[in-house]
C-alpha cells in the first residue's frame, strides 16, 4: 500500500474557476453539439447544459431507464463516474476543455431513483455493476476506469469487484466504508445531522419522512440543501470550497436534479449502504486510488484507512486541512491518475 499526506496542488494556474465552469455559459468559441441517442427510440429530456455535455443518452436495463451523460474527449480514456449521495449525473465536474486536455471521456449516469433514472427498489451496492456493464456495452466500450465520490465510492468499488476483466483502475474520493453499526466508533466521528440520518435506517418510514422534508424544500430552493442540510458538517476548508460560486452552483444543480422527483434514489442509497453490499472488497484486483480530506466530517478519514486495509492494491492520499468537498477540487488530479493506470493496463495514448 502506498500512502502519502499531501496538500492538494493547484488545479490550473492556481485558479479553480478555470477548471469548473458555470452551467449555461459557453466554454469554447464553438458550442459542443449534443448527440441524441436512445435505445428506447425516444429523445431524453435535455435538462443538461449542451455546452458541457457531448452526449446524452437513455437506455433500458431490465425494464428500467438509465440516464447517461458523457463529457470531455470523445476519444479519451473512458471513466465511469459514480456520483455522491444524494447526487446526479449533473456533476460537479471539471469543464470539458480540462477533461479533454487530460484525455478523459467522463461517463456519468443517475443511479436508479435519481434524476431521470427509473427506481430499482431493493437494489444493493453491487447492483451498480450491472448498470455500468449495460452502459459500457451500449457505448461499445470494452475496458474502462471507474471513480466514485462520497456515497458513490462503494458503488465504484462494486463495479471494480464485479467486472474485473473490464475495469482497469478504480478511485474513490471521501468514500464511506462498511455500515457504521458494523464499525463501532465511526458514527461518533460524523457531524450530528449525518449520524442522525444514518441512525434512521433501521426505521424506514421515519427515514423517508425526514428525507422528504429536505427534498421538498430543496425543490423550492436548492440553496436550502447546502445552508440547512449540510451546514452542520461543513469544516472551514469546506466553506472555502463552497465560496467558489461555480462549484456551489453546480452542486445546487446536482442536488435539485437528484431530488426533483422525490427521495427514492436517496432512500435506496442509504438502505443499500447499510445492508450487505453484495461483494467483497478482496474481489477488487485493479489498482485503486483512495483520496480523503483529513477534516472530512461527513465521511471521516478512518473510512479510507479501513478500506485500504481490505484492498489488494491501494494507493492512499490524505490531504491535511481539506474537508469533504475538497474532493471536487481533487477530482482532476485523480482523473489523471486513472488515465495513467488505464494506459498502463491497455497501452496506447487514447483508447477504449
Amino acid at each position: 500500500m502506498i500512502t502519502r499526506m499531501a496538500r492538494a496542488e493547484s488545479l490550473v494556474d492556481n485558479a479553480p474557476e478555470a477548471v469548473y465552469a458555470v452551467p449555461g455559459l459557453a466554454h469554447s468559441a464553438a458550442p459542443v453539439p449534443v448527440i441524441w441517442e436512445t435505445a428506447t427510440e425516444r429523445p431524453a429530456t435535455p435538462r443538461s447544459d449542451p455546452q458541457r455535455c457531448v452526449q446524452r443518452t437513455e437506455l433500458e436495463v431490465s425494464r428500467r431507464c438509465l440516464a447517461v451523460e458523457i463529457f470531455g474527449a470523445h476519444d479519451g480514456v473512458p471513466v465511469m463516474f459514480m456520483h455522491g449521495m444524494p447526487g446526479s449525473r449533473s456533476g460537479p465536474y471539471p469543464r470539458g476543455v480540462v477533461l479533454y486536455r487530460r484525455g478523459v471521456r467522463l461517463i456519468a449516469y443517475d443511479r436508479p431513483g435519481y434524476g431521470d433514472s427509473t427506481r430499482h427498489e431493493g437494489r444493493s451496492v453491487a447492483a451498480a455493476a450491472e448498470d455500468v456493464r449495460a452502459i459500457a456495452d451500449h457505448l461499445g466500450i470494452e475496458r474502462f476506469a471507474v471513480v466514485g465520490r462520497s456515497g458513490g465510492g462503494p458503488h465504484a468499488l462494486a463495479v471494480a469487484a464485479k467486472l474485473p476483466d473490464r475495469v482497469t483502475a478504480a478511485a474513490v474520493l471521501g468514500s464511506f466504508a462498511l455500515p457504521a453499526p458494523q464499525r463501532p466508533g465511526t458514527r461518533q466521528l460524523m457531524f450530528s445531522g449525518n449520524a442522525e440520518t444514518y441512525a434512521m435506517v433501521q426505521d424506514e418510514l421515519r427515514l423517508m419522512a425526514n428525507l422528504a422534508v429536505t427534498a421538498s424544500r430543496t425543490a423550492v430552493d436548492p440553496e436550502y440543501f447546502i445552508e440547512e442540510r449540510l451546514s452542520g458538517g461543513l469544516s472551514s476548508p469546506d466553506h472555502r470550497v463552497l465560496e467558489n460560486v461555480v462549484i456551489r452552483r453546480q452542486l445546487k444543480a446536482s442536488y435539485a436534479e437528484a431530488l426533483r422527483d422525490g427521495i427514492a434514489g436517496w432512500t435506496d442509497d442509504l438502505l443499500a449502504l447499510h445492508r450487505d453490499w453484495g461483494f467483497q472488497l478482496t474481489e477488487v484486483t485493479a489498482p485503486t486510488f483512495l483520496w480523503h480530506g483529513a477534516d472530512d466530517k461527513f465521511a471521516p478519514v478512518d473510512n479510507t484507512y479501513w478500506l485500504a486495509e481490505q484492498l489488494a492494491r491501494p494507493e492512499v492520499e490524505v490531504d491535511p486541512d481539506v474537508g469533504h468537498f475538497g474532493a471536487v477540487e481533487a477530482l482532476p488530479r485523480v482523473l489523471s491518475w486513472l488515465v495513467d493506470r488505464h494506459r498502463e493496463a491497455v497501452g496506447g495514448f487514447r483508447d477504449q
